[in-house]
């Protein structure tokens, strides 16, 4: 029974290429149904990561934003349909994993530090070296070649 629901929730699962921690600022992208006759659109929903919870597929984050002074606050399933991507703007540093305590804070005291590092990449193929070869013979030059005057080099002596 357990390999047929890790079966399920396997198939369902997106590849993350940004990975949003506590105290990232994301911007995640919702589809939102239009109305009737109206096409699916993308709403953005910009904010400070306060909190990552579950796992799995049933993997969340909270994501706070203000809005006209008041705090809104959205949970997020990371592996919804519905979200057409989480890109991560500013890669925040924190030293806890739920920063709930944001809450009570109002203006430049609610502000999340920026983390030095830069943002995670998906690793990169390295490709073998070719294949063992000779190196090639470097040319040395002769005092000849070194040492040839210039047009300027000879202005210079006429004068």
């Amino acid at each position: 029974m357990d390999d047929l629901i890790a079966k399920v929730e396997k198939e369902h699962i997106k590849e993350q290429p940004a990975d949003p921690q506590p105290g990232d600022t994301v911007r995640v992208r919702i589809r939102i149904a239009g109305e009737e006759g109206q096409p699916t659109r993308l709403q953005p929903f910009e904010g400070v990561v306060l909190a990552r919870q579950g796992g799995g597929i049933n993997e969340t984050i909270t994501v706070r934003r203000m809005s006209f002074g008041i705090g809104v606050e959205r949970t997020f399933p990371l592996h919804s349909p519905a979200i057409e991507d989480i890109e991560v703007l500013r890669r925040g540093d924190v030293k806890r994993a739920k920063l709930y305590y944001l809450r009570q804070l109002r203006g430049r005291a609610a502000r999340v530090k920026q983390q030095a590092r830069a943002p995670k990449t998906a690793p990169t193929k390295v490709e073998p070296p070719a294949a063992a070869s000779a190196p090639e013979p470097v040319e040395e030059k002769s005092e000849e070649q070194t040492a040839a005057p210039t047009d300027l080099d000879e202005e210079i002596a006429s004068q």
